[in-house]
This record gives structure tokens, C-alpha cells and sequence, in this order.
């Protein structure tokens, strides 16, 4: 049910890419204020609820008038060092300086903090943006919610469609965390919204291993899935080193080495998420893996 404007108003940056955009439909229906921070006029249109502000994220003074008067700022940016670091640290300092209370990063993933440093690049990225954060006089709230089930459809080299064949590295019964887009969007929403979000908040829309995905599938279509073991962690840790050999630096954020990264940190557990918070908010209508799936299959 559509709210009233008398919410608190959020500050969204990186509200004309994918999530972002989500997030700026969740805000509005749940009746909030949003002002979306752009690069470009008419990255996002004017309507009612929605004030696109077109800013340099280097430009700190700027940065700061924009966000004034926010009740949360919620960064959506996505990239390398120079956006996670430097754009988002810029976001931070002038959400401080804005005396902005309550900040929201653009984590959005994996739990980092159990990773190992060096084996993730986009996980060290915001390992050292969390501690810089950290020593922020500011609210925080960071969302981890494993990888997007969205990218089952397609993108993840996990469902072999062609092959009817679920690949994995390592243990077959590995437990993966997978949160669609959209709900990650309805939940930061909520947080958004709430003055004493904790610092660290943990969604699952769905958990299953490889095993259970192909025994999913198979009952789904009524032909037999099959598991394909594609190797020890150890040997996806060598490809992971000669991919990134054989690749040139680049500042893309998910070069096919970034993938295989994540991947691996799912394969370990490492990453899982533990003591989930979604009945936080009383969200019910999580999105499953069946739910994803069955839109490839159709």
C-alpha cells in the first residue's frame, strides 16, 4: 500500500543504475521522499516523490548540499577502488559533513568480513571501506545478501541449461545464499527508514547447495539434472591466478576472474551468512530459487 510523503527524505546515489533504481521504487511505495543523485540530467525522471539532483561525485561541496537534510543516505554505486573508495568516500564525507544521520553502503553482497584478504578484490574493497565507516561519526547499516539470485537466470556459471547440468567446485551440499535484486531493494528500504538499524544487517531470500538445485530442477521439469563437479577449490584457486595472469588490469568490477572470486568464496562457506535478519521488518515474500528458475524454464 502506497504510504504518504510525510516519511523521512533518503538520498539515493547511484539511483539510474540497477539496484539503485529498485531501491528508488521501494523507497516510494513504501511512501518515502527520495532524492536521486545522478551524473546526468535525466538519468532519472521528476515525478512526485522522486528530486533527481544532478552532482560531480567530486565535487565535495557539492556532494554536501545535496544530501542536506537527508535522513539516510543510501549509496548504490558500483565499480572498483575509484568508485567503492573514492566516489563512496567522498559520499560519506559529505554525508558527515551534512550531519546526514544514517548511512548505507554499497555492500550488497557476500559476508566480506569472513573472507580472507587478498582472495577477493571487490570483497577487500569494501573490507576497507567498512573500516574507514567505522571511524565515521554516522550511523551505519550495511546489507548482506550472498549473490543476486537474479544472476541464476543466465549470468552465473552455475546452471548449465544447454547441458542440464549444475556445476560446482568443491562439496555438492555447500549451502549458497541467493537474494533477488528487488527483495534486497524492499529490505534496504526498510532500513533506510529505520533510525536504529543495527550496523550489519543479513538477508537470504532462499538458501541451497548445488545438490538441492538440481534436485529442484529435475523435479521442475521432470527430466534428471545432473551434478558436474568441476574441480578441488584448490584448482579454482589456480584458474582464479591465471586468469587474472592472463587478463589486463582493468577497473571493470566483474571481469570474468571477479566472478570466479566470488564463486570460490561461496564454494568455501566462507562468505555464508549466519543469523539471518529477515523477519527484521516483517517481510514474508521472499523470492526462492524455484521462483527464478521457473522464469528461464518458461
Amino acid at each position: 500500500m502506497q504510504g504518504t510523503l510525510t516519511q523521512p527524505l533518503v538520498v539515493v546515489a547511484g539511483a539510474s543504475g540497477d539496484l539503485g533504481a529498485r531501491l528508488v521504487r521501494a523507497l516510494t511505495f513504501k511512501g518515502a521522499r527520495v532524492r536521486a543523485l545522478v551524473r546526468r540530467p535525466g538519468d532519472v525522471p521528476v515525478s512526485q516523490h522522486v528530486e533527481p539532483v544532478t552532482v560531480d561525485f567530486a565535487d565535495l561541496a557539492a556532494l554536501t548540499r545535496a544530501v542536506a537534510g537527508g535522513a539516510c543516505v543510501v549509496s548504490a554505486l558500483n565499480g572498483t577502488a575509484p568508485v567503492i573508495l573514492d566516489a563512496q568516500g567522498r559520499l560519506l564525507d559529505a554525508a558527515v559533513a551534512a550531519r546526514v544521520p544514517h548511512f548505507i553502503p554499497s555492500d550488497f553482497c557476500l559476508d566480506y568480513r569472513a573472507t580472507r584478504p587478498g582472495d577477493n578484490r571487490n570483497m577487500d574493497l569494501r573490507r576497507t571501506f567498512s573500516a574507514r565507516l567505522d571511524a565515521a561519526p554516522i550511523r551505519a547499516t550495511s546489507i548482506l545478501n550472498g549473490p543476486f539470485a537474479d544472476l541464476l537466470e543466465g549470468q552465473a556459471p552455475i546452471v548449465l541449461h544447454r547441458f542440464r547440468r549444475v556445476l560446482f567446485w568443491g562439496e555438492a551440499d555447500q549451502l549458497f545464499d541467493f537474494t533477488t535484486k528487488d527483495d534486497v531493494a524492499a529490505f534496504t528500504a526498510d532500513a533506510a527508514l529505520d533510525p536504529e538499524a543495527p550496523r550489519y544487517l543479513r538477508i537470504a531470500g532462499d538458501q541451497i547447495s548445488p545438490r538441492g538445485i538440481a534436485e529442484m530442477l529435475t523435479g521442475m521439469e521432470g527430466r534428471r539434472w545432473r551434478l558436474f563437479r568441476a574441480g578441488s577449490v584448490a584448482r579454482l584457486s589456480t584458474l582464479i591466478a591465471l586468469a587474472r595472469t592472463l587478463t589486463p588490469e582493468t577497473d571493470a568490477p566483474f571481469p570474468a576472474w571477479q566472478g570466479m572470486q566470488y564463486l570460490r568464496d561461496m564454494s568455501t562457506g566462507r562468505g555464508k551468512l549466519h543469523g539471518l535478519d529477515n523477519a527484521r521488518y516483517g517481510k514474508t515474500d521472499w523470492t526462492s530459487v524455484a521462483e527464478v528458475l521457473a522464469r528461464t524454464l518458461r
